[in-house]
């Protein structure tokens, strides 16, 4: 339930990533014995990652803010459809598996409803790699008895390909280069985390990536990298309700291209060393915007910028390139009163001062943190539901929203009859 009208104004802390969180805990499966992940964040997400490693065979302690997994010598190969549909992240544990078991069944996954997501890159690079590969029964069934390095290209610079060939390149055989690899932090902080691991890497960061092969990897402890996405969450909540938001723990460097848009807006954004600040006095100006792979604009902060464009001064157009479905929240926007229309990539925002308060439903984690930010610049009440999705996003939304100075609560209800 947001009341609007609210600036938002204070500090607000960032933990890990969670599109990084869930794949450091699937890498902890290449090394037997206890890894531990610090910074990790508390989403619903990572208590079912959790259950799947133990359903693995791990033994993993779940603490605040951290995680303990402790991997035996030959883990499970099998991840069951009852968790993994639940969470899309937990496709990461193919690669792991089948580098380590030479063997490994994962039910085809879940996870937000956003457009399609298939797993051609992964299979395709994997059978490149020497496995066998094959779709049965709803489980994607992989089989090596080694895997042998090869040259593998992505036709799209897949973020869940790259991490699932890489993990799997790390224990084969000879040298795999992966060429138009992803580039996004969270690929970066899980190739920081394999070297620490013992693994060989070279081109960390860019889009050719080069592993040597080796024998075996030993157990760690890493820093989940800063949730980017979250980050930016807050500060376009700032320059919408005209706040001033520091956001500690947020890497300005990781949100170059959404900071300066935002700076386009109108906004004031300073680097500080523990973070970055951002200030907004005025009602922000329109901005366009298009979606690309890292680092341009991420897909994830589009449905925050798109509520902020329905409040700006002027007309803007979004061009969405990464998830063709992403436009599925429009009309939970439009219910709030937001002037616009789409045209397949593209989405046209006129501007309007204020929206207005209206009963919407969450489709994903970051629509329903975008409706929430378009319900603190609407008249009256909004009142949002299937916030779960949002739950498997970020740590404690409404509580720092709340102490951000927003009027938000949660109610729980009871499930309507159909």
């Amino acid at each position: 339930m947001v009341t609007g009208g609210a600036r938002l104004a204070g500090e607000v802390p960032v933990t890990g990533a969670k599109n990084s969180v869930l794949k450091l805990m699937a890498a902890a499966l290449l090394a037997e014995g206890r890894s531990r992940l610090t910074a990790v964040p508390a989403i619903f997400d990572v208590p079912v990652m959790a259950q799947l490693l133990e359903r693995l065979g791990c033994d993993v302690l779940l603490e605040p803010g951290a995680v303990s997994i402790d991997v035996p010598a030959v883990p499970g190969h099998e991840a069951d459809y009852d968790l993994v549909r639940r969470i899309r992240g937990s496709i990461a544990v193919l690669g792991p598996l089948l580098a380590r078991c030479g063997e490994a069944k994962v039910a085809l996954p879940g996870g937000d409803a956003i457009g399609s997501r298939p797993l051609d890159m992964h299979i395709g690079g994997l059978v490149k790699l020497g496995a066998t590969v094959d779709i049965e029964h709803g489980y994607v069934v992989a089989r090596a008895r080694r895997l042998v390095g090869t040259q593998l290209w992505l036709d799209f610079p897949s973020v869940g390909a790259t991490e699932t060939l890489l993990m799997a390149a790390v224990l084969a055989e000879g040298t795999t280069t992966l060429d138009n690899a992803a580039r996004e932090p969270e690929i970066v902080d899980l190739c920081t985390m394999l070297q620490q691991m013992g693994a060989q890497l070279e081109g960390v960061g860019s889009s050719t990536l080069v592993v040597e092969g080796v024998e075996g990897l030993r157990p760690t402890a890493h820093e989940t990298v800063p949730d980017r996405i979250v980050a930016g969450t807050w500060a376009i909540g700032a320059v919408m309700t005209q706040g001033d938001v520091r956001v500690r723990g947020g890497r300005a460097d990781h949100l170059a291209t959404p900071l300066d848009k935002l700076v386009q807006t109108g906004a004031v954004v300073d680097v500080e060393p523990d973070g970055f600040r951002v200030r907004m006095d005025r009602r922000p100006t329109a901005v366009d915007l298009v979606t690309l792979p890292y680092p341009g604009f991420p897909t994830d902060l589009q449905p925050m910028f798109l509520a902020l464009d329905s409040v700006a001064e002027g007309t803007a157009m979004a061009t969405e390139n990464v998830f063709e479905s992403r436009w599925m929240y429009v009309d939970e926007l439009r219910r709030l009163g937001a002037d616009v229309r789409t045209d397949g990539h593209h989405a046209v925002v006129r501007g309007r001062a204020r929206l207005s308060g209206a009963p919407v439903r969450a489709h994903d984690i970051r629509a329903g943190a975008g409706l929430v930010l378009a319900g603190l610049v609407a008249d009256g009440v909004t009142e949002l539901s299937d916030v779960h999705h949002v739950d498997r996003g970020y740590e404690g939304f409404v509580e720092s929203l709340v102490a951000l100075g927003a009027d938000v609560r949660r109610e729980t209800v009871a499930d309507e009859p159909y």
